[in-house]
Order: C-alpha cells, then sequence, then structure tokens
C-alpha cells in the first residue's frame, strides 16, 4: 500500500519511509528473492538497499534481475566497501556494481563504513562519479556524529545526503547524537536491521514484548509493522528491512499506512529506553 513519500536527505528527491534491505537475499532461493522484491515495488516500496558487500555481488545480481523493465520505479542504492574506498577505487568498485545491477546510475551510493582511506577521496571520487551521472547523489553508512562533521568539513553544506545506521527498538544509540545531528543538516537517517536480532520484543511473553502486541492489536496491525512505525516517528526516518517471503514484503509495508499516537509512543520508549550516550553500534 502507498505512504507519503518523504523528502529523502538533500537529494530532492522523494522515497517512500519503508524500503527493501538485501542483506542475506542469497541466502533465500533466487526465484523467491526475485518475487518479494518485485512484491515489494507493487506495494510502493521504491527504495531497494543493497552492497558490493552482500553475499560478494549476489544480492546485486539478484536485484538486477527483480528491477528488469522497471528501473525508473526504483531508488536504487549500493555501497562500497572501506577497503576499496580510495579514489581510484571507489571509482571501480562503482562501475562493477553498476554492471551487476544492470543498470547505468544509482540513486545513491554509500561508503559502508570509515575505514584506512582518508575521507577526502572517497569524496572526491563520489563527486567524480555524480559528475558523469553514474551516481545521482552520496551518502554515508555507521558514521558517528565525528566522521559526519568531518564529512561536512570535506565537501560542504549538503553533505551526506544520508547516514545508514544500525536502528531498532531494542538499539536507540542514534537517538543521543546522529539522528539529531542528520535531523539538523538535512541527512536522511536510513535504519538497517529494523527489527534487531531477537524475536523477544514480538514475544507477548515478555512483558516489553506486550507493549508492541497490546498497540498492535488496537491498531489491527502487527507487533513489527508497530516496531517500524516507531522508528519512523521522525521526519527524516527511514527503513529497509529485507523480506524473506511474500507474506513478510506484505507485512513491512503495511508500516507505512498508519502512524503512532504520543501516548503510544511514550509507552515503547519506556518498554525499550534508550539507554546512556554511547560509541554508535554497527554490525
Amino acid at each position: 500500500m502507498a505512504a507519503a513519500l518523504r523528502a529523502f536527505g538533500t537529494t530532492g528527491r522523494n522515497v517512500p519511509p519503508v524500503g527493501q534491505g538485501s542483506w542475506r537475499a542469497e541466502e533465500s532461493t533466487t526465484g523467491t528473492a526475485i518475487a518479494a522484491l518485485r512484491r515489494g515495488l507493487d506495494l510502493g516500496m521504491t527504495h531497494i538497499d543493497t552492497a558490493e558487500m552482500y553475499g560478494s555481488g549476489a544480492a546485486e545480481r539478484i536485484i538486477a534481475k527483480a528491477i528488469e523493465g522497471r528501473r525508473d520505479e526504483v531508488f536504487l542504492v549500493s555501497k562500497v566497501l572501506p577497503s576499496n574506498a580510495s579514489r581510484r577505487g571507489t571509482l571501480a568498485a562503482c562501475e562493477k556494481s553498476l554492471t551487476r545491477l544492470g543498470t547505468d546510475r544509482l540513486d545513491c551510493y554509500l561508503l559502508h563504513w570509515r575505514g584506512s582511506h582518508p575521507l577526502e577521496e572517497t569524496v572526491a571520487a563520489f563527486e567524480s562519479l555524480k559528475a558523469g551521472g553514474k551516481i545521482l547523489s552520496w551518502g554515508v553508512s555507521n558514521f558517528d556524529v565525528d566522521d559526519l562533521e568531518e564529512v561536512a568539513g570535506i565537501a560542504g553544506d549538503g553533505h551526506p545526503a544520508c547516514n545508514q545506521v544500525l536502528y531498532h527498538v531494542q538499539e536507540r544509540a542514534i537517538e543521543h547524537a546522529v539522528l539529531p545531528w542528520c535531523l539538523e543538516h538535512g541527512a536522511a537517517v536510513v535504519a538497517y536491521t529494523p527489527f534487531g536480532e531477537s524475536h523477544a520484543p514480538f514475544d507477548p511473553k515478555h512483558a516489553t514484548g506486550r507493549v508492541l502486541c497490546e498497540i498492535a492489536a488496537a491498531r489491527q496491525a502487527t507487533p513489527r509493522q508497530v516496531a517500524l512505525a516507531f522508528l519512523l516517528r521522525h521526519p527524516n526516518s527511514f527503513v529497509i528491512p529485507k523480506a524473506a517471503n511474500l507474506p513478510h514484503v506484505e507485512e513491512n509495508a503495511g508500516a507505512a499506512a498508519f502512524a503512532l499516537s504520543d501516548a503510544e509512543v511514550a509507552r515503547i520508549d519506556a518498554a525499550f529506553p534508550r539507554g546512556k550516550p554511547r560509541a554508535l553500534p554497527m554490525i
């Protein structure tokens, strides 16, 4: 089901708040993964995220098949590995991703996490790719505030366009500093692994799980949809859950259909406290 689009950082593009991730997509059968991605597109989840690292390029190849004939519908994002993020290495990595994806451009290209290559080199490569039409915008992933400040100092206002980070109800560290920085500077925040890696938040046998389940029941929704809606309460936030099958895709899409009330947000906030400020988590 279609949802109101949101401005994706400083890209000038409007993007659905619920997108589709592809980490470990190659672990499903190719046919299942392709069908899930296509169903997501049908439901308006046109933001598709991938990376050269995922399955050593296998996820990009799966996406190429899923978006064949539908490329213009898609806001397509991939990432360069830090080990490849020299100026020359970034240019070469992008060309390889474009080939695997069967496209002539990326809508956004990210540095997957910070590595040993100077950020000046990576930014220079991004700007060169943008000037050549190979990418339309660029951003970062797993960057803490100090790193974001450094990128902004190199590239100027409006950069990075986004920061993709680990964010779910049990992991809210970004809310202390990273999310406010991005909101202030117009950068989109993209939550990866937005369900976390534990079933406990969605289990009514757990005290915290009961909160999501009770809100979900009142909303005629699912606990996972409520969890996504909680992350999407920020105007600059997006989520990219991966779905392994069609029912999961349809469940994810449903999270964009409603917004939580202040009282519901307060209940979730109390059940899943964000804790004290600490270093940016990542997986």
